[in-house]
This record gives C-alpha cells, sequence and structure tokens, in this order.
C-alpha cells in the first residue's frame, strides 16, 4: 500500500461542517501539519445521511485544495442512531469459535437486519480463569456508511477507515492525557445533532450512547422565539460562547440556559443509567468536546447536575504546531470541533480491518 505505515488524513463530515486533519509523528510526539474547517449550507445533512450530495463533494474539494494536501488515503467516523454498541461477556472461546458466535450475538442484540449492517468486534478483556471474557460488538448501517464513502469517493479521496465518534474522542483523550488506575471518565461530544457519550474505566470503554439533541436545538430555538433567520440564530449562538464580545439579544442568553439545561439532563440520565447498572466506580471527571462545547453554559449545567468536576477536552494539549502556521488563539477556538478528525488521523492504512 501507498501508504502503508503512514497516518490517514482525518476527514470529520459533520452536519453543519467538514473539518479535515493531517498529522505527523516524529521522536517529539504529533506534529499538527494541516487543519482546515468548511461549514456546510443547512440541512445538507439530516440524521447521517447526506441529502446535498454537490455541497458535500464541493466542500471536501475546496478543504483539500485550499490546505495544499495531495495524500487521498482518509479516515472517516459516524455515530447517531444507525450505530449500535454493545459490551457482550461471553464464554472463553477460541478465536475462530468467536468469529462464528459472534454472528448470532449480532442477531440477538442488534436491532436491525443483520444483512442491512457491517459488524465489527474487539477483545476488551479476558478471564481464563473464570473461563469468560469481554467483548466490544459494533453495527453500523450499510446505507449511511456508503453514502459517506460515495461523496469523499466522489471528492477523488479515498476512505480506508470507518471509525466510530465515540472511539476517535477516546483516542484523543488517551494522546493528551493518559489514563490513571481505577480511573472513570465520561467523555461527551456534543455536536449539531448528536450528543455521543462514552464512559472510559482503566482505559477501556465500558458504556456508550448517542443522545439525538446538540447545538441545532439552541438555533432553531433562538429562531422560533426571536423571529429570525437561521443565520442570524446561529450568529447570536456563537455570541453566547466563551471569549467573544459580540452584543446579542438579552433574550438570547435565557433561551440558550433553557436548551442546554434541558440536554443536561439528557446526560444525567445517561450517567445514571451507567452508574445503576455498572459494579465500576463513579464517574469522577467529565470531559466535554464538539461544536456545541464552548458554550460556557453547558458545562455549567453539566457540572451542577452531576456534581462531577467538567473540563472542555483540549484535542493539542500535546500536539505541537508551527505558531507561525497557526494562530495559537484561532486554534484553541476551533480546538472543540477538530477532536473528531484529530482522532481519525491518527488511525493508519495498515490498521484496516
Amino acid at each position: 500500500m501507498l501508504f502503508e505505515g503512514k497516518h490517514l488524513i482525518g476527514v470529520d463530515i459533520g452536519t453543519s461542517s467538514i473539518k479535515v486533519l493531517q498529522v505527523r509523528k516524529s521522536g517529539k510526539g504529533y506534529h499538527l501539519l494541516k487543519h482546515g474547517i468548511e461549514k456546510l449550507p443547512p440541512q445538507s445533512i439530516v440524521d447521517g445521511h447526506v441529502m446535498n450530495h454537490g455541497a458535500v463533494v464541493d466542500s471536501l474539494k475546496k478543504l483539500f485544495r485550499d490546505l495544499k494536501i495531495a495524500q487521498k488515503e482518509v479516515a472517516l467516523s459516524i455515530s447517531g442512531n444507525s450505530v449500535i454498541i454493545k459490551k457482550l461477556n461471553l464464554p472463553q472461546m477460541k478465536p475462530d469459535e468467536l468469529e462464528e458466535q459472534i454472528q448470532w450475538e449480532a442477531e440477538q442484540h442488534i436491532p436491525f437486519d443483520i444483512s442491512e449492517v457491517e459488524l465489527d468486534y474487539n477483545i476488551l478483556a479476558s478471564n481464563p480463569e473464570a473461563g469468560q471474557m469481554d467483548v466490544l460488538l459494533v453495527a453500523a448501517k450499510k446505507d449511511e456508511i456508503q453514502d459517506l464513502v460515495e461523496v469523499v469517493t466522489e471528492a477523488r479521496l479515498r476512505p480506508a477507515v470507518v471509525d466510530i465518534d465515540a472511539f476517535a474522542i477516546q483516542n484523543v483523550y488517551e494522546l493528551n492525557y493518559g489514563y490513571s488506575p481505577n480511573e472513570t471518565l465520561a467523555l461527551l461530544n456534543v455536536g449539531a445533532e448528536v450528543t455521543t457519550i462514552n464512559i472510559v474505566c482503566d482505559g477501556v470503554s465500558q458504556f456508550t450512547r448517542d443522545i439525538s439533541n446538540g447545538g441545532n436545538m439552541i438555533t432553531e430555538e433562538i429562531q422560533k422565539q426571536l423571529q429570525v433567520s437561521y443565520e442570524e440564530a446561529e450568529a447570536y449562538k456563537s455570541g453566547g460562547d466563551e471569549g467573544t464580545n459580540e452584543v446579542v439579544p438579552r433574550e438570547v442568553d435565557e433561551i440558550v440556559g433553557s436548551v442546554v439545561d434541558s440536554l443536561a439532563g439528557e446526560i444525567q440520565r445517561s450517567l445514571d443509567f451507567y452508574m445503576a447498572t455498572s459494579s465500576r466506580g463513579d464517574v469522577q471527571k467529565i470531559f466535554v468536546t464538539g461544536g456545541t462545547a464552548n458554550i460556557l453554559q453547558l458545562r455549567t449545567s453539566i457540572e451542577r447536575r452531576s456534581r462531577v468536576p467538567v473540563e472542555l477536552l483540549d484535542p493539542f494539549r500535546r500536539v505541537m504546531y508551527d505558531e507561525r502556521k497557526f494562530n495559537p488563539q484561532v486554534l484553541k477556538s476551533q480546538a472543540p470541533q477538530a477532536s473528531i478528525c484529530l482522532g481519525l488521523a491518527l488511525r493508519k492504512q495498515k490498521e484496516r480491518i
């Protein structure tokens, strides 16, 4: 393979924008080479499905052209209702036996026709003495994967890996923070349409859930209550972010607070469910990332409800970059949007499964 052993280009095709990122690894660690964000027209992607094919293809081509990226091999990711992640406790068995067993297990646990999904699995832990093993089963709808593959291929790129958002974020956390023994933490990615929750203990994913709620609900509520356009509502929402001095109607603060409190409530119900069904320890810390994570009220509301410290995840904490190429303040403001594509950019083509 042409790029055997080299990192892929991370391409995060989200509901409201496309993010592209390239890194290089050296003896000192990871270096940021390229990073760009291109906004998509409203309704280009709805519920994970590409609705405006041309807009997505054109945006991808523009990003690669503007960033002068020659490499074509890319890593993509998906999330939402078309992705099912299940942790299974199975009797200890050999790899070829597990290969056969996993198909049967999938039919029991996946609420889709098995012919409509791509399946993958990974052994999380093995306990030969007890004759047990923990296996992570992942299923994703073929039509959603095909949607992404088609637009990427039409943009003259070559998809090498399709990952899951939750695991891309987990890779970014591990790179930048590392794990402490017996540490249980929640990684939240709050995007435009979907909020992904991944609870990790001792470096292993224990619980994942996608909530069909995100930053777009704030925009929609501002539109509805203030009778303004989508673009105006987005600008008002951004004006409520940290680090901006934009003057916005005083009602916006109240609208944002109400919507993020509702979202924080949904997140807390998922955390409560995990705590009620897991024998592992309580969540000790929550890290938030994604395009909506910059809204301070969201992090404050999650912390108030959970009574757990909440921190903005910094994907560039241990990633080096040239300040002559990347403005530190701009990079800091874009960091929450960069987490998934950085996690994807850490993947290598030779890891393809």
